[in-house]
């Protein structure tokens, strides 16, 4: 495989997957705020809702491999870890301060209803945001990314088991609530929530990420790139077999929560991410999605514009459906509009990006030419 169709390759089935896991998290929200009666007990509410707990390790994973993918990019321009590690904690940063404006956005639009406590709401962008910066200081501490997989790895582990403590016995109570947070999503409520994002367990995925991206985009994969993905495959189905095992050994915790803390549980969705990731992959390089448009890889190409833009039509004021009073149809229907719309926007980003002195100019010229006319 050349190196320009292995590049063009890469991108592809990465942006396929970021656009996989937007169109899961439309469908997990879009029936989660709208579906109301007899619709919300149903077998099928309960379904769309556990198909919905894919979409988020599969995004936050991503922002691992991409930190991957823009570390080696990096390398091979000549930059070193210093540069490479700042750039990298700089991105981070933006993407959390983007994720405490999003709640700023929140908090005003759902006036006089939102309460104050939801500005430190911990969200996905700022979990993906803090991961960035952890990992930029990772990186600059091994230097390497033989080094940094290592790390990444041990990283990976430790968040993964020391989340059933910090969510339990050792809940750092003593940090104030919004600090705390963003250990274990406590947020104000006193105990840890499983609907927020903090870094226990969450950070993790990004850290599996990060190691299966360095793997990836190493020399011997991006040589081999098919032999490396069915490598991933493989490990997919053996993380799964070992998650299983190490949950009915003998726990080691006075409180096991497998579906919430247990780190049988995080293995068992990094093996089901993985997997995903494979059958990405071989869709992208043997199945239709080379084929004519793809709505996937250009939702991938701007998921943090469409995640931010949908979240308002759908759950906020400008929500275009009546919350959790309708039914599976009309629902259905809803998803299906909501979709199409944040394809033709991300169409539209991705046509106008780079051009804005163009467009300013035009319409600058438009006062002129009605004037003259």
């Amino acid at each position: 495989m050349t190196a320009n169709s292995s590049k063009k390759e890469r991108v592809d089935y990465i942006d396929w997957l970021r656009g996989f896991a937007v169109v899961g998290m439309f469908e997990v929200h879009c029936y989660d705020a709208w579906l109301g009666g007899a619709a919300r007990q149903s077998n099928f509410f309960h379904w769309s809702q556990l198909s919905g707990t894919l979409p988020a390790p599969l995004f936050i994973f991503l922002s691992g491999i991409t930190f991957a993918l823009i570390v080696t990019s990096m390398r091979r321009k000549g930059a070193d870890a210093n540069q490479v590690s700042l750039r990298l904690f700089r991105r981070g940063a933006e993407v959390l301060g983007l994720g405490l404006l999003f709640r700023v956005q929140e908090f005003v639009l759902g006036q006089p209803w939102a309460p104050p406590s939801d500005l430190a709401r911990v969200d996905v962008l700022n979990l993906i945001g803090v991961a960035m910066m952890m990992m930029a200081v990772a990186y600059w501490i091994a230097r390497r990314p033989l080094v940094g997989t290592i790390l990444a790895a041990v990283i990976a582990t430790a968040i993964a088991m020391a989340t059933p403590l910090l969510w339990t016995t050792h809940q750092p109570r003593w940090l104030p609530w919004y600090l705390e947070s963003y250990i274990n999503g406590v947020h104000n409520l006193g105990a840890p929530q499983p609907w927020l994002f903090p870094i226990f367990p969450w950070a993790a995925f990004s850290f599996a990420g990060l190691v299966a991206g360095f793997f990836l985009f190493g020399e011997w994969a991006s040589a081999h790139r098919t032999q490396s993905l069915v490598i991933i495959g493989v490990a997919a189905v053996a993380a799964c077999y070992i998650s299983e095992w190490f949950d009915s050994r003998p726990q080691i915790y006075a409180v096991y929560d497998y579906w919430h803390t247990s780190p049988a549980f995080f293995l068992a969705r990094v093996g089901i991410v993985m997997g995903v990731i494979f059958l990405g992959y071989a869709w992208c390089r043997w199945g239709l999605a080379d084929f004519g448009f793809s709505p996937l890889k250009q939702l991938g190409q701007t998921s943090l514009l469409v995640y931010w833009v949908h979240i308002e039509f759908v759950y906020g004021r400008f929500a275009i459906m009546t919350q959790q009073a309708q039914s599976i149809l009309s629902a259905t229907m809803g998803l299906i509009v909501i979709t199409v719309a944040m394809v033709l926007l991300s169409i539209l980003r991705t046509k106008t990006k780079g051009r804005s002195g163009e467009i300013l100019a035009w319409i600058r010229r438009r006062p002129q030419t009605a004037a003259s006319d």
